[in-house]
């Protein structure tokens, strides 16, 4: 039987992950340093764990409601309250999803119809574009400029929305660039959102991974609060990625179309997960901190680091990553990574995993020890180096 015949034609034709080339290739090689995992190398703060822990010890191991526990779906209002000034209602307003994931991928396809355009950022998150395909969706990509040091500006924007624009999925601080908005960017942009209507997603895993700038969500802005759909969660800032937890705050209409896709493809959230999520909201802030101020190190070193070497390189004013400009070396993103893994066994991801718009740039993760880093861009200068003396 031919099973390729069998496929989805939406699925066939989803191009896979760029990450995963270069992950795949380093996987097949000894010794590799990898600088490519957007993963915190940091263990789960204790309180998390044992709170989890306890949870199973006394058998709440049980189906949640579908939205989440109402005690978690309470800190996360609460949290969105106290940090970001925005509210939201716990009973009606948030869905308790599995990771951050999940909740990007429901929230397209309760607003997408066939044929509906949505605005993705380039460079981007790679799971985007293809999030709005599978709902048949038109990714419509804004092309972002270095020179804007990767900030959505009024002209892209006007210029990218078309009568078919449904909406935009928005992330900052960004994946894989680091570019981050203030609220005096959003201040710029919020007027034509609000004219047009469009929902806005906004991407907020790494609100908390902000440094000289506070982080300012969009959804303060009260004339497009209803517009928004928040998605966000616990494995950046609270270094819990395998837990796989994450949360939507929206409108109670936009929260209620959500959830009924929740309902049915994953009934709740894992509690013992959830149950340790609570303790992190309230008692483990100081820890989030202490690994936001390791990231700003680990920073401020690759930034300064790159620069040294020739490769331009902006400093990121959030999340966990670095985008530096490989132009100067005379290759493409690929080949410089390619060459890279090849002759220093350092990984890195090319810029054109996500989006053609990342073409001429790499991107570096700093979720990694700052001795790792030390050797890592040892190893990458040698490299550059050699190219530019060829």
């Amino acid at each position: 039987m031919d099973y390729e015949n069998m496929l989805s034609d939406r699925v066939k034709l989803i191009k896979p992950s760029g990450i995963r080339k270069f992950f795949d290739l380093a996987s097949q090689m000894e010794g590799v340093i990898s600088l490519g995992v957007g993963e915190p190398d940091f263990t789960t703060p204790w309180a998390i764990r044992e709170a989890a822990i306890y949870s199973i010890e006394k058998g709440r191991t049980f189906y949640t409601a579908n939205r989440g526990l109402l005690e978690l779906r309470k800190e996360i209002c609460n949290y969105y309250k106290k940090r970001f000034q925005v509210s939201y209602h716990p009973e009606k307003e948030c869905i308790v999803t599995v990771g951050g994931s999940e909740g990007i991928d429901i929230a397209i396809r309760s607003i997408i119809n066939p044929g509906d355009e949505m605005i993705v950022l380039d460079p981007g998150y790679v799971a985007y574009a293809p999030g709005v395909e599978l709902a048949g969706g038109v990714p419509v990509a804004i092309n972002l400029r270095h020179e804007d040091q990767f900030k959505l500006t009024p002209d892209l924007l006007k210029a990218a929305i078309t009568p078919k624009t449904k909406a935009i999925l928005l992330n900052y601080p960004s994946n894989p660039t680091g570019g981050f908005m203030t609220k005096e960017d959003y201040e710029k942009i919020v007027p034509i959102l609000k004219e047009t209507g469009i929902i806005i997603l906004s991407d907020e895993i790494y609100a908390e991974i902000s440094y000289e700038e506070e982080f300012c969500s969009i959804a303060s802005f009260d004339e497009i609060k209803d517009q928004v759909i928040i998605v966000s969660g616990f494995s950046k800032a609270h270094a819990m990625t395998g837990w796989r937890l994450g949360y939507i705050l929206s409108n109670s209409v936009l929260s209620s179309a959500m959830c009924k896709i929740h309902q049915y493809v994953i009934m709740s959230a894992p509690s013992p997960a959830q149950y340790g999520a609570i303790e992190g909201l309230r008692h483990c802030q100081e820890e989030v901190m202490k690994m936001r101020d390791s990231y700003r190190t680990r920073r401020n070193f690759l930034v300064k680091t790159f620069n040294d070497m020739g490769l331009e390189t902006f400093k990121p004013l959030g999340a966990f990553y670095v985008f530096p400009c490989i132009q100067s070396t005379g290759l493409s993103s690929d080949e410089f990574c390619e060459k890279l893994l090849e002759d220093q066994k350092v990984a890195c991801v090319p810029g054109t995993a996500f989006g053609p718009a990342g073409e001429g740039f790499i991107r570096v993760s700093y979720a990694y020890s700052i001795e790792e880093l030390k050797i890592a861009t040892e190893k990458i200068k040698i490299f550059v180096d050699k190219m530019k003396s060829r």
